[in-house]
């Protein structure tokens, strides 16, 4: 689908040509996602949920940096039905092809000029089904949805440069209505609740991100949660959301939160965000947590060492984000090591030998029939799903459950 709005205008004689920017970053394990020419500083996203339908409506307003003369630009976007486009308020045509949406302005953008790029869309959200029968993207749950984006769910409900290579800050301001009782659902998201606002038959939260953030990591939930709002030893504080059918298993966790995240900034350094939290939904059938930042996503209550897992991502992933995909490893062998770090701490046990015991049962001569090659993950090269890197994530924290 193409819909013309404004014509380009020439470059100036003896200027160098603006070219299109790449649609696609490279990436070995993921090549088309992610996009060159210009690096995005801000998302501002709006939108509007209905939840008995499943109907999202949405704007963003992307704030970037050109990298080079750019005659056009794409962004990684699925499904969702594109209504509007403008380049610094400007119409601007645009094209789908795929999940790839491609802009061109009405006038070249030059190459370290600030831009913004404005998108409306709505539709039903993709829920995307990767090749190990894994789901991503926007997932309705029993009373409402939550979205899950490593490493391309993402696109599922917001335009934008989905590789981990580009990070932003954001803000998310999500209505949704009231239920039939009158009581609002709540929504969760990234960062610290900045502003509520009671429309009568619905609600409007906002919710803003001030450290950068890697797409995959952003998270909007919608549902009925118990709200609880705590503090850490440090002051920083934290804010729990626990899905009622999981309440009397996710006990624990209130206390567990901040006594991790205080143990964790002992042994990694000051924690990188302004703030801690979880969300523990109840989708046991999506047998996986991930790290969304500021409140990693649990789909049931959490262990202990699922918990602390998580939480050692939002220093290793999330603060220190790995630039391909391949580099991955990196993220899980630090939360795995956290793990170990934790139980030695609790008097439990040796994290050290049981990584001994490990490399014993496993000698170099056999490692290798493992597929086990940190930063060359040969098995994964073609196929462009996200069980290309889950395969290396299971295990570990959560026995059967998996970990991203």
């Amino acid at each position: 689908m193409s819909t013309v709005c404004t014509g380009s205008t020439p470059h100036p004689a003896g200027a160098p040509a603006a070219k299109p920017g790449a649609a696609g970053v490279g990436d070995r394990l993921f090549p088309s996602l992610g996009n060159g020419g210009y690096d995005v500083a801000h998302y501002s996203l709006t939108m509007d949920y209905v939840l008995e339908t499943n109907h999202l409506k949405g704007a963003a307003v992307i704030t970037t940096r050109a990298t080079q003369d750019l005659s056009r630009f794409n962004l990684d976007f699925a499904g969702l039905k594109v209504r509007s486009a403008t380049v610094n308020g400007t119409d601007a045509r645009f094209a789908r092809k795929k999940n790839e949406l491609t802009l061109t302005p009405a006038k070249a953008i030059k190459d370290g000029e600030t831009f913004k790029a404005g998108i409306t869309y709505d539709g039903t959200p993709r829920m995307i089904e990767d090749a190990d029968g894994s789901v991503e993207g926007w997932i309705e749950t029993d009373d409402g949805s939550t979205a899950l984006g490593q490493p391309a769910g993402s696109m599922a409900w917001f335009p934008g440069n989905h590789h981990p290579s580009d990070k932003a800050t954001y803000d998310m301001a999500v209505t949704v209505p009231k239920d039939e009782d009158g009581d609002p659902y709540d929504v969760i998201g990234n960062g610290e609740l900045t502003k509520e606002v009671d429309k009568g038959d619905r609600v409007t939260r906002h919710w803003r991100s001030k450290e950068p953030m890697a797409s995959y990591l952003a998270n909007v939930t919608v549902g009925y949660f118990e709200i609880t709002q705590d503090r850490t030893d440090d002051g920083l504080p934290v804010y729990l959301a626990v899905d009622p059918d999981e309440t009397e298993s996710a006990e624990d966790v209130g206390d567990l939160l901040p006594e991790v995240t205080d143990w964790a900034s002992k042994r990694f350094g000051p924690y990188p965000f302004s703030s801690t939290g979880a969300i523990v939904d109840h989708l046991p059938d999506l047998d996986y947590a991930l790290e969304t930042q500021t409140k990693p996503y649990f789909d049931s209550a959490p262990g202990e060492k699922l918990l602390v897992h998580e939480l050692a991502h939002q220093w290793f992933g999330n603060s220190v984000t790995p630039r391909t995909w391949k580099d991955m490893w990196l993220n899980e062998g630090f939360a795995n090591y956290a793990e170990w770090l934790w139980e030695e701490d609790q008097g439990g046990e040796d994290g050290p030998g049981d990584l001994r015991v490990l490399l014993r049962r496993h000698p170099p001569r056999k490692r290798r029939h493992l597929g086990l090659r940190p930063g060359r993950p040969t098995p994964c090269r073609t196929r462009l799903r996200s069980s290309c890197l889950r395969a290396r994530r299971h295990g570990g924290a959560q026995g059967a459950r998996g970990s991203r």
